[in-house]
């Protein structure tokens, strides 16, 4: 992906970004994380709700773009199986959100890890 699609991409609307998110992984089978040297994966809250959320991406080109500046932190895949069991129950049980696909602006499309199962769900049905 050039740095010119790259950033067109981030320039886009939470909503544009979700949708794209949802396409790209549904082709890709994987979603996107960060995780530190010690294998602990990046946990935010953000600072208008204080809502606790692990940020995702839809490839590992796009984590590691929002990563840049940060020496301790790379890209990690998840497979969508894994992540519907696995990381779903798991994220639910901490009480943590998703924070989908942030973007240039910082924003993102925070969502609970269920609704962003039923909407990969869904979107694949649809294929």
């Amino acid at each position: 992906m050039s740095s010119n699609e790259l950033t067109d991409v981030l320039e886009m609307n939470g909503e544009e970004r979700y949708d794209y998110f949802l396409s790209a992984v549904l082709e890709e089978r994987n979603i996107w994380i960060l995780i530190n040297a010690d294998n602990r994966f990046l946990k935010l809250v953000s600072e208008e709700e204080g809502v606790a959320h692990v940020p995702v991406w839809p490839s590992a080109e796009f984590a590691a773009e929002y990563a840049k500046g940060s020496d301790d932190l790379t890209p990690k895949s998840i497979s969508l199986p894994d992540f519907f069991k696995k990381w779903v129950p798991g994220l639910t049980k901490d009480k943590r959100e998703v924070g989908v696909f942030p973007g240039a602006d910082g924003t993102l499309w925070i969502t609970s890890p269920e609704e962003l199962k039923r909407d990969l769900q869904e979107e694949m049905s649809s294929f």
